[in-house]
């Protein structure tokens, strides 16, 4: 258990994965505080400001994941865990607070730094610390996080929404209904401040900030790695190094491709999807609440799957499904069907997604690269995964627009059929062997 008791070591990669808890929470919330902050702000009528608040804190998740991976390997683990805390903490308390449409902005932006530094740093904090048997299971955990945080947002949005539409109060909503789904994630980021005082420095940074400091290089890796006087020069090296290249390009795929199979567009457009499948805004909200809990129950699943069909299993079961199901969505959209069938095929879409490309990509990301590199890698494909999410996110409004939602899921059925044969070619089995095992497997 790498020195760690079964209870204490639980104990730690749930504090980490609290980290996950906020990044869904933080990623969600927005959507559903959009129609009365775009009120209060007055932006209503204006395209540009309502996509620039929307997109401000992907863009502090760039920031986040760029500097996440040479900060890791300068400062440790443990303190940017810390200072995602701290991020989010204060990006709650001034999203809700700031009435300048300015200072709102900068508010999300230093929340999407946090989400950027958390979801590079919380996977991989718990691989390290998690012995090789269960270490997909607990990272998994962290992906079980993510998805209860999504749920706990869009459920506090419908509660707040509809609570005071019925109450015939939408004036409240404008002025203060918005700040409260904002205020809600104060608890939970202080709660992950606090806790995070208590978990232990990575042993796999300790071990490796101790080599460096005597020999500069580790004497059991399978090649020289630059000094840590070097770390400027680390990603440059990565990428010439041809014996890094390849798992690289695997990892960067990967990230980008949990993105671009393009189920986190029902998350972030939910109403113009539903809405074409034919239900109200009263009928919207429920649907979304019903895709949040089945991507939760569908996480619990992978939980139990990840460690018995293994990761490459799953990652060919999730690019594989989820090109059919658009396929069959997409055909749907095209002749205008509507109704219960619709949210099935959304809800089943949702659900492989839960079990398999959402929780396995961390995994695979926080196991494939050797531990010398595992910081800058794993930042490196964290920044392009939010590159990914970036460009679904503004690629989805024109591609509907021109080409309605049937071609654009039938786009995204391409996308998962060509992804199946890269990740049949290429994908590796990581399940039950160590870090270390597969440094010497994986870059040759």
């Amino acid at each position: 258990m790498q020195g760690y008791s079964k209870t204490f070591l639980y104990f730690i990669c749930a504090v980490s994965a609290m980290g996950g808890l906020l990044f869904g929470y933080d990623w969600v919330v927005i959507g559903g505080a959009k129609p009365f902050y775009e009120l209060y702000f007055g932006i209503a009528d204006s395209p540009v400001l309502q996509g620039l608040a929307m997109t401000t804190a992907l863009v502090g998740c760039l920031v986040g994941a760029m500097v996440a991976g040479a900060a890791a390997d300068k400062y440790g683990r443990k303190p940017l865990l810390m200072l995602s805390a701290v991020l989010f903490t204060v990006s709650a308390v001034g999203t809700g607070l700031f009435s300048d449409f300015t200072l709102f902005n900068i508010a999300r932006f230093v929340g999407g730094v946090g989400i950027g530094v958390a979801s590079a740093l919380a996977p991989m904090y718990i691989a390290e610390v998690s012995p090789a048997e269960i270490r997909g299971r607990m990272v998994s955990l962290n992906q079980m996080t993510i998805v209860l945080g999504i749920l706990g947002a869009q459920i506090v949005n419908m509660l707040l929404a509809r609570d005071t539409a019925m109450a015939g109060n939408m004036a409240w909503n404008v002025a203060w209904g918005w700040r409260w789904m904002f205020w809600a994630e104060t608890l939970p980021a202080a709660l992950f401040l606090a806790m995070s005082f208590f978990i232990p420095e990575s042993p796999v940074y300790i071990k490796m900030k101790n080599q460096k400091s005597e020999t500069g290089n580790d004497d059991n890796s399978v090649t020289q790695f630059p000094r840590p006087e070097e770390r400027h020069h680390q990603f440059s090296w990565l990428i010439s190094n041809s014996s890094f290249r390849r798992v690289l390009v695997l990892g960067l795929f990967i990230a980008v491709f949990q993105q671009w199979c393009g189920t986190n567009v029902i998350f972030n457009y939910a109403q113009e999807i539903f809405v074409g499948a034919g239900f109200d805004v009263d009928g919207m909200f429920i649907n979304i609440v019903i895709t949040g809990i089945a991507n939760v129950v569908f996480t619990f699943v992978a939980l139990y799957t990840i460690e018995k069909w293994g990761r490459r299993t799953l990652m060919l079961i999730g690019a594989g499904g989820l090109g059919l199901i658009y396929l069959i969505l997409g055909t749907c959209y095209m002749m205008q069907v509507t109704g219960v069938m619709m949210v099935a095929l959304v809800v089943a879409a949702i659900s492989i997604y839960a079990m398999t490309l959402a929780p396995v990509t961390w995994t695979l990301l926080a196991e494939i690269f050797p531990n010398h590199i595992r910081g800058i890698a794993m930042a490196t494909c964290t920044f392009a995964l939010w590159v990914g999410c970036c460009t679904l996110t503004f690629s989805f409004p024109s591609m509907n627009a021109a080409l309605g939602p049937g071609g654009t899921f039938w786009i995204y059925s391409a996308i998962c059929a060509f992804a199946f044969v890269f990740l049949y070619r290429r994908c590796p089995e990581t399940k039950g062997k160590s870090l270390e095992e597969l440094e010497k497997e994986l870059v040759k």
